[in-house]
C-alpha cells in the first residue's frame, strides 16, 4: 500500500468522518507535474499539517482544496462539498490565511475587521474578534504599527470573521521570534479547541510535532509518509536510527525564553543561576544572563555627583 493511502490506526476508532477527503490529486502546469497523484483524508477537530521542502507541492495542494486553483485531475470534496461543483459553497465554510497577506496598512484593526466582514456579507464583532486573538487593546491601532507576531495574530483573527469550520494556515509564524511563534502555538491550539479542523504548513519540524495530530511529508509532488509525530519517530527509531546525544538539559531556545519571555509565568524554570551552570555558549550570552540577575537585584542610588 502506498504511504498516501494509509489510513492512521489513531484515528481508527474515531465516529467522526474525514472533513477533507483528497484522492489522486493531480496538478500539472505544461509538461511540469506539481503534484502527482495524492491521497488522504483530514478528520474533523484535529491539526493536519503538510510538510516538505520548498517545491514539493504543498502550497499548490493547498489552494486546490480552498478552490484558489484549478486542478488538473482527481476528486477533493471539503465538509461534504465537491470542489468542482460546490466551490461556492466550500467558501463559506472554510478560512484561509495565506503566506503574504495584504492589509491597507493606514486602516485601524477595527476598520479592517468591519472591512472583511463586508467581504464575507456577515455581521462581526471587532472587539470580539480580537479578543480571540489578544489584540483588544490594539482595536485603536493601524496594522502597521502591529509587530510580526501581532500581525500574524490578526491575520488569523481575520480567518475566523465568517466563523469558519476549517481554518487553513500557510507557514504562520515564519519570522517570528521564539515568544511569539508560542504565543501562536497556543492560539492555533484554542482554535482546535473550540472545534474548528486546521490544516497548517510548516517549515519548523518542531512546531509540526508540538502541534500536528497527524502530518503528511511531501516530496516532489508526492505523499511519501502519513501518520502521527510520534508513530513516524517511533517508525525511524526502529530502523536503528540514534540521534546524537544530548548532555545539556536545556536549550539555547530555552534560555532566550527565560531571559525575554513576556510571560515567564507560563515558562517552568527556576531562575537561572549563570555561575553554577555551564551552559558553554558565548560570551555574550552569559554577560546578558549576569544583567538579566543584577537587574532583579534592589538598586541602590549613589549620590549624584555635581
Amino acid at each position: 500500500m502506498r504511504p498516501d493511502a494509509i489510513v492512521p490506526t489513531i484515528f481508527a476508532t474515531m465516529n467522526a468522518g474525514p472533513v477533507i477527503t483528497v484522492k489522486d490529486l493531480k496538478k500539472s502546469y505544461a509538461s511540469f507535474e506539481a503534484v502527482k497523484g495524492i491521497s488522504f483524508d483530514v478528520f474533523e477537530r484535529e491539526i493536519f499539517g503538510l510538510l516538505g521542502p520548498n517545491g514539493a507541492g504543498k502550497t499548490t495542494t493547498l489552494e486546490i482544496i480552498e478552490t484558489l486553483r484549478e486542478k488538473s485531475s482527481g476528486e477533493v470534496t471539503v465538509a461534504g462539498y465537491n470542489i468542482d461543483k460546490d466551490a461556492n459553497a466550500i467558501k463559506q465554510i472554510i478560512g484561509v490565511q495565506l503566506q503574504a497577506a495584504g492589509y491597507y496598512p493606514s486602516l485601524t484593526l477595527t476598520e479592517l475587521i468591519q472591512l472583511f466582514a463586508g467581504l464575507y456579507n456577515v455581521t462581526a464583532d471587532p472587539m470580539s474578534m480580537l479578543k480571540k486573538v489578544g489584540l483588544e487593546e490594539k482595536h485603536k491601532a493601524k496594522y502597521k504599527e502591529l509587530s510580526g507576531g501581532q500581525k500574524q495574530r490578526f491575520s488569523i483573527a481575520t480567518t475566523l470573521i465568517n466563523q469558519p469550520s476549517i481554518v487553513f494556515l500557510d507557514e504562520p509564524t515564519t519570522g517570528l521570534d521564539p515568544q511569539a511563534r508560542r504565543n501562536l502555538w497556543d492560539l492555533i491550539r484554542q482554535i482546535r479547541d473550540a472545534g474548528t479542523t486546521v490544516v497548517i504548513t510548516t517549515h519548523y519540524m518542531d512546531e509540526a510535532e508540538q502541534l500536528c495530530d497527524r502530518v503528511a511529508v511531501m516530496e516532489s509532488g508526492r505523499i511519501i509518509a502519513l501518520d502521527s509525530p510520534d508513530a513516524l519517530i517511533d517508525k525511524l527509531v526502529a530502523t536503528g536510527f540514534e540521534r546524537k546525544k544530548e548532555v545539556k538539559k536545556a536549550k539555547l531556545e530555552d534560555v532566550f525564553l527565560q531571559l525575554t519571555g513576556n510571560d515567564r509565568e507560563r515558562i517552568i524554570a527556576k531562575p537561572i543561576n549563570w555561575k553554577c551552570v555551564n551552559l558553554k555558549i558565548e560570551d555574550e550570552l552569559i554577560l546578558a544572563g549576569e544583567r538579566f540577575e543584577n537587574d532583579r537585584e534592589p538598586r541602590v542610588s549613589s549620590p549624584r555627583q555635581v
